[in-house]
């Protein structure tokens, strides 16, 4: 297993989930402690990740009160680990991935997986069932989701835009004589995925395309402009 499918295997969730079952005696060992560092190692850790975990954590021991525990202590070792893990982590950084191959389309899975509030996407076309599968795991989290995509293709053969729409996705089609050519998408209004990928089969099995991942404020904030301006005229 490479890296990168290493780390998308180990979702935040699942480092909850790990947490939560050292709570059941109150208590956060050595050995817990340095099982959930290593996770944490292998998530290759973002600033926003240890954002939710704290909390997740507080929440967990808010629960374990109300049931009669006071797990102060394993509160505070969580959120120790959790502190410095963050003295480790990376700033916001910038990433590129190309295809063909794997690495564009799970990488945007990855955002989809990651997304905690809201995700707005703004392409072409979106054929690639894989990653309309993302949108709807999100959806089903109660990811707010809002789609923007081209009038033509949306009716093209092995289109999921529709399908998206039935099962309760927010869309938007264009209503302009050109084409939305588009490839963007925005995760809670943090992360911006670009470049010429477009959602398809073919670009991640046959095409030389190519996205990048920034948290860079000032282009987000850019694209949800855009994004929201498309929105309020066609929605």
């Amino acid at each position: 297993m490479s890296d990168v499918e290493r780390q998308a295997q180990v979702t935040p969730e699942a480092i909850a989930d790990e947490l939560g079952k050292s709570l059941h005696d109150g208590a956060f060992s050595r050995s817990e402690r340095k099982a959930f560092s290593a996770l944490l190692s292998d998530r290759d850790v973002d600033p926003d990740d240890l954002i939710w975990l704290r909390r997740r954590a507080f929440a967990m021991a808010r629960s374990a009160t109300r049931d009669g525990r006071a797990p102060l202590d394993w509160l505070e070792a969580v959120t120790d680990a959790i502190a410095e893990a963050g003295r480790g982590a990376a700033p916001h950084a910038s990433e590129a991935y190309f295809s063909p191959g794997e690495d564009c389309r799970r990488a945007i899975a990855e955002q989809f997986g990651r997304a905690r509030v809201s995700v707005d996407v703004c392409v072409f076309t979106i054929t690639d069932d894989h990653l309309s599968a993302a949108i709807m795991e999100a959806h089903g989290r109660g990811v707010a989701i809002r789609i923007v995509s081209d009038d033509e293709k949306s009716t093209d053969t092995g289109s999921d835009i529709n399908t998206l729409r039935r099962l309760g996705v927010a869309v938007a089609i264009d209503t302009s004589p050109s084409h939305m050519h588009h490839k963007f998408a925005i995760f809670d209004r943090k992360r911006l995925v670009t470049g010429s990928y477009n959602w398809t089969r073919s670009a991640f099995a046959e095409n030389q395309e190519n996205i990048i991942l920034t948290a860079e404020p000032g282009l987000v904030s850019r694209f949800q402009d855009t994004f929201d301006a498309l929105w309020t005229a066609w929605h």
